[in-house]
């Protein structure tokens, strides 16, 4: 009986607890302390991958802080970007939830694509050129796996999930992409393997 009554108690409080980190005062906190913890993790699945095959020397705790704080950037925009977007198309009928997701594809996709590689070159402290020639090399890369990973993700998204889950949904659909997107980022073949200096 003080079993049941004890995981009863527990069940309500881990409610609760949901409750309030998704009520509209604390959303944007937890939606940008979601997207950086699984910025991070992705980031450290990656580096672990590399050291695996001998491309990385060991873990670099300063590139998955940068990757971090990459995904608090995008984080803040993906929160604010699915209100206007929701406020702006309501509805969760086949023709809106399409014009939601071609939408997200043509601008938020390289919106965060952006925001990705200008947050990293700030922290990495790289200049305009190196930016600019970063983005002409691999931003396109990215592009493209939106195209393959995101449509489909959002159409799940937009049609079953109230906004307040959208950018923890986004996130945890993400954690494979985040792999994806610091071995675009990071993969530099003319430097050769063991590449540490980050």
């Amino acid at each position: 009986m003080n079993l049941t009554r004890n995981t009863s108690l527990i069940l309500n409080k881990i409610h609760t607890i949901k409750e309030q980190l998704f009520s509209p005062k604390y959303l944007l906190y937890t939606n940008v302390a979601i997207s950086i913890s699984l910025s991070a993790v992705g980031d450290a699945l990656e580096q672990h991958y590399e050291i695996l095959k001998g491309e990385w020397d060991k873990w670099s705790l300063n590139r998955t802080r940068n990757m971090a704080a990459s995904g608090m950037a995008v984080g803040i925009v993906c929160h604010y970007w699915y209100k206007f977007l929701d406020a702006r198309l309501p509805g969760r009928t086949t023709s809106i939830v399409l014009k939601k997701v071609i939408i997200d594809q043509l601008v938020c996709s390289p919106l965060c694509i952006t925001m990705f590689f200008l947050s990293l070159a700030i922290l990495e402290r790289n200049s305009w050129s190196e930016l600019k020639k970063e983005i002409i090399t691999k931003a396109h890369k990215l592009y493209i796996a939106e195209w393959v990973v995101w449509p489909p993700a959002q159409l799940l998204n937009f049609y079953f999930l109230p906004n307040k889950y959208r950018v923890l949904y986004d996130n945890t659909i993400s954690l494979g992409y985040d792999v994806y997107t610091s071995h675009v980022k990071h993969d530099n073949p003319k430097c050769g393997s063991k590449n540490s200096k980050i």
